[in-house]
């Protein structure tokens, strides 16, 4: 299963935390993940496996929003920082959009986030 992981700046420790919380579950469920640019960065750097896109605002949540209509992408993390403006913000919606239309899970906070993953481990 492939899953895209995307943080806002102010929200980028907490998604690796997360993923190191959930590093077990991830790799026994043999999970690919895929990434904005400098989110997928901060992934590898604690030693994970990630196929990075573009920045966000350089186009990597439309890179990803490709993959969620294409059928590749099943379940996207993005941990929005809902306390900051963003300039690309119309990609933001333009991915959560995406999400809805093909009905794909999508998790805008670690709490969501762990209750899609926590799913997963249930078909165990």
């Amino acid at each position: 299963m492939e899953i895209a992981i995307i943080a806002h700046d102010g929200k980028k420790a907490d998604m690796v935390q997360f993923l190191n919380k959930n590093k077990t579950l991830l790799i026994l469920e043999k999970i690919k993940l895929i990434a904005t640019g400098t989110t997928g960065s901060k992934a590898v750097n604690a030693g994970f496996k990630v196929r990075r896109m573009l920045s966000g605002p350089m186009g990597g949540d439309a890179q990803i929003a490709a993959r969620v209509a294409e059928g590749k992408t099943k379940m996207v993390f993005f941990f929005k920082d809902p306390l900051a403006s963003h300039a690309h913000e119309v990609d933001i919606n333009m991915l959560i959009r995406v999400c809805d239309v093909h009905n794909v899970p999508l998790a805008t906070n670690e709490a969501s986030a762990q209750l899609l993953l926590n799913a997963i481990a249930l078909q165990l």
